[in-house]
Order: C-alpha cells, then structure tokens, then sequence
C-alpha cells in the first residue's frame, strides 16, 4: 500500500482544480448570485433551481444525485472561465 493511499494520510495538493477546497454551498451560492434562480432554472433542468428554489433544498438534492452535481460543477467552472475571458477582454485604465 502506498503512503497516498494510507488511511489518515493528507489529501494531495490540487493546484490547478478550481474547485478544490471549495464547498457545494459556495458553488450554488455563486451560481445562483451570478445567474439567478430562474437563470440557473434555464441553464439545468432541475426542479430544485425552478420550483420554490432555495440552497438548502439545492443542496439536498445534489448530495443526493451525483449527475446533476457534475452538471453544476461544471456550470460553475464555465461561468468563472467566462469571467476571466471578460476580464482580460476588459480595456485597462491607466
């Protein structure tokens, strides 16, 4: 058995994983900052994001069922790849 794989040994370092170290409630509450409910609703079919949403019932439901967590997962890492496009798209005052 190898010491990575040792029981109780540190998780190794993720540099280059946007989404390491973050929680499934930071994830939903940018989302849901960034695009709104129903924006959200629209981009991911779920009835947790269009019926009476909140993130506590969010969250419930995509602990529960990891295919729709990977379609937030990755709605997240295209919204931030889209911030930095239009970040670096954005002119510079000097």
């Amino acid at each position: 058995m190898s010491p990575a794989s040792a029981p109780g040994a540190a998780a190794p370092k993720q540099p280059r994983n946007p989404l390491h170290g973050l929680t499934l409630e930071a994830i939903v509450t940018a989302l849901a900052a960034h695009y709104g409910w129903a924006g959200l609703g629209e981009r991911i079919p779920l009835r947790c994001f269009t019926s009476d949403p909140s993130v506590a019932s969010s969250l419930k439901f995509l602990r529960k069922t990891p295919w729709a967590r990977e379609k937030v997962e990755s709605l997240y890492l295209f919204m931030l790849r889209e911030q930095r496009r239009q970040q670096a798209a954005a002119p510079r005052r000097e």
